[in-house]
């Protein structure tokens, strides 16, 4: 890039000294040599390295599109320190060391929503992982219908019909939170099962009114999960705003937690994890399997999960970055998430001034999204596009999201409402380096408008 960008490579010396410590522990075995051709090794990836070159630059402040992050330093030397040995979290016997440091690392991700008591493990991703909850969730409720907001992660619509569990949206508010009052109304014709509150929508970062959700849940009885897969771990941070703070510290009160350390725990894909208050309902996850392990009568993760193989890297990934950033207030960890937060707020406060654009509401964690003005909704949304490709051309990475055109307040704004729904930009700003590039992300910004 023209700024000289470099990937950070002191640490791969890191990386050759934990070798030799893996090493050693293994010192007593025979030789066993890798028939590993070194030029044909270093010609392959060297053709990789040339295509992966065919890739937006996630990786940099001037990505603020999806929902993308580059793992912590620590994190990709952890998770290919491990590769070497390459555990499988399924059992005991293929995963020993890094069974027990999945264990303990779900049990900090416990802790940080007030749980000790939990049953819990890391999968794939937030979609298997609210998959796993509302497997629960349909065992204990057979048949009742499952409710989650319209901006809900379109997920769980497809994994109730995977579950055989009948799915209904409940509309939201004018900020993308489920409408706590047509939650009532619905709750009151009966038969639901479990209400999916989402902390931390992946439109526009929206946290859902947890405690109107909680007292609906009091007077009807029904299983509550939180989808906080992107925003789990904005409880942390120390600058949240008093509705949001309010849905974050009565978190711990849901039935069951999806937190994605791969968005903003700083980790690898794929590493979700899934949690349960009540360890009870492990009583679902009983088998038996003839050919699994036998070498050990402890409990195995493979008996708490649904997914069978699983990457025992990822598990010594996670515990090696909570070594270096405990799940703290006002820890270095929560640092970096109030800087993510404070620079969708820098960026909203500059669109809000700006006659050009129209800010939807204030972002309640660190996705900003926005109009393009124009005399029509539909023209709002053909700009909107224009916008972002002047964008990219100047190597400022946006998204476009198609949105209720009822986010944004448009009275007294000239435009026409000819279209309920409205394309608009919409940034993500998930690096904590962010908020120190606001300023040339609205440079670069600003002239793709003068262009568009």
């Amino acid at each position: 890039m023209s700024d000289g960008f470099r990937f950070d490579r002191p640490g791969l010396d890191e990386l050759a000294a934990a070798l030799e410590t893996l090493e050693r522990g293994f010192g007593g075995l025979p030789r066993a040599d890798d028939d590993v051709d070194s030029a044909a090794v270093r010609a392959a990836l060297l053709e990789a390295a040339s295509r992966m070159r065919d890739n937006y630059p996630y990786f940099h402040p001037l990505y603020a599109g999806q929902m993308l992050k580059p793992p912590h330093a620590v994190a990709r030397l952890a998770y290919a320190l491990a590769t070497w040995i390459n555990p499988n979290n399924h059992a005991l016997d293929g995963g020993r060391a890094s069974s027990a440091m999945e264990k303990e690392a779900v049990a900090e991700l416990a802790r940080m929503f007030g749980w000790d008591a939990h049953l819990g493990h890391l999968c794939g991703g937030g979609t298997m992982a609210n998959l796993e909850a509302l497997w629960v969730a349909g065992r204990l409720a057979s048949g009742k219908t499952v409710l989650a907001s319209s901006q809900a992660h379109y997920t769980h619509g497809r994994i109730s019909a995977v579950l055989g569990l009948p799915f209904e949206e409940i509309p939201c508010d004018r900020r993308g939170r489920l409408d706590a009052a047509a939650l009532g109304r619905r709750l009151a014709r009966g038969d639901v099962g479990t209400v999916v509150a989402t902390l931390g929508t992946t439109a526009t970062g929206s946290v859902d009114p947890l405690p109107e959700i909680l007292d609906l849940q009091r007077r009807h009885g029904f299983r509550l999960h939180a989808d906080a897969a992107y925003g789990g771990y904005f409880g942390l941070a120390d600058n949240l705003g008093p509705e949001a703070r309010a849905a974050f510290d009565r978190i711990g009160e849901a039935d069951s937690i999806v937190v994605d350390p791969h968005k903003h725990g700083l980790q690898p894909y794929g590493c979700g994890a899934v949690l349960f208050r009540d360890p009870s309902v492990g009583r679902f996850y009983k088998h038996e399997s003839p050919y699994t392990y036998f070498s050990s009568a402890e409990l195995h993760l493979g008996e708490i999960s649904l997914e069978c193989s699983r990457p025992g890297a990822s598990a010594v990934a996670l515990w090696t970055t909570l070594r270096l950033f405990p799940l703290e207030r006002g820890g270095a960890f929560a640092r970096r998430l109030a800087s993510s937060r404070q620079a969708a707020l820098d960026l909203h406060a500059r669109l809000c001034a700006d006659a050009r654009f129209v800010a939807a509401f204030e972002p309640e964690l660190d996705i900003v999204v926005w109009l393009v003005r124009a005399p029509r909704l539909s023209e709002c949304s053909a700009r909107a596009r224009r916008v972002f490709d002047e964008s990219a051309r100047r190597d400022l990475h946006l998204a476009v999201a198609e949105l209720p055109a009822a986010f944004f307040n448009l009275d007294g704004s000239g435009i026409e409402r000819d279209r309920e729904t409205v394309a608009c930009l919409r940034s993500v700003l998930m690096k904590p380096e962010h908020r120190e590039w606001i300023g040339r992300i609205w440079e670069r910004l600003d002239a793709a408008a003068g262009t568009a």
